[in-house]
């Protein structure tokens, strides 16, 4: 967003576009907007002269909003606004990149200034579920130990299953269920104070695969208090010790997350 505002001060411009915000995604140059920037092929040039050309030939509804230090037309709060739904609709409690690109396309403030092949780009590696990766080897793990987060054994079964059944999704509940059926299933849970399930985090019983983690839950109203960090370096923790180089984290999103907790980095697709 600062970076938007930064691209319509030099273009010595005085009201920040949608386009603006697109421009300041395609200048990023690492993770998931790297990847985008390198394999949609867009020239920032032409937009920004598309820019002058519609600035002439279109009456802009110019607005304030609270996100920016400049004007922005109306446009660019719908994007918004469709942005937020986005988060809402995901059940998440941070905007994300993807909330913006996807908003970005779905409004069609984008048509006359992207192909349906670039949009499509944009939208296939912009705004779904990836893959990531996350070096152990020289790992410097946090402490992040709690008395409300243990891993899970036989007992927990029913409890478990039936709480990422509830919050999350039956495919989740059953890989959980599936997992009890090994001696020690490599689970773990926390708990608030009162001893109800708020979260878990799993590795290696995603379709027996070795090196995976996932999947991961935590409670909407427990998001921003860290147990998700801390159920994934109990995991992590645990696949180091085992003798693993590296985690791969199972259709990561928000992908934001990872990054900033693990230095993960998104596995580019083919």
């Amino acid at each position: 967003m600062r970076y938007a505002e930064k691209e319509v001060h030099l273009s010595k411009d005085k009201v920040l576009q949608p386009v603006h915000l697109l421009i300041a995604c395609l200048n990023e140059k690492t993770g998931v907007l790297g990847e985008i920037s390198m394999k949609a092929n867009i020239d920032k040039s032409l937009m920004k002269n598309r820019i002058i050309e519609l600035r002439k030939t279109q009456n802009q509804n110019i607005t304030e909003s609270d996100f920016f230090n400049i004007a922005v037309t109306v446009e660019v709060i719908e994007v918004f606004r469709t942005a937020i739904h986005y988060m809402e609709k995901y059940n998440q409690v941070y905007l994300n990149e993807g909330h913006l690109l996807k908003a970005l396309i779905t409004t069609e403030v984008m048509d006359s200034f992207l192909t349906d092949e670039n949009k499509e780009i944009i939208l296939a590696l912009g705004t779904n579920s990836r893959d990531m990766i996350t070096h152990l080897g020289k790992y410097t793990f946090p402490k992040v130990d709690s008395p409300l987060i243990r891993r899970a054994n036989s007992k927990d079964e029913n409890n478990i299953v039936n709480f990422v059944d509830k919050n999350f999704s039956k495919e989740w509940s059953q890989t959980i269920r599936t997992a009890f059926l090994l001696d020690d299933p490599s689970i773990y849970i926390a708990y608030d104070n009162y001893k109800e399930i708020i979260g878990f985090a799993a590795f290696d019983i995603y379709k027996n695969r070795k090196c995976y983690f996932g999947p991961m839950g935590v409670t909407k109203s427990y998001r921003i208090k860290g147990i998700g960090y801390a159920l994934l370096h109990h995991c992590l923790k645990d696949m180091k010790e085992i003798g693993y180089e590296y985690a791969v984290i199972g259709g990561a999103g928000p992908i934001e997350f990872y990054e900033k907790a693990c230095n993960a980095v998104v596995i580019p697709s083919m």
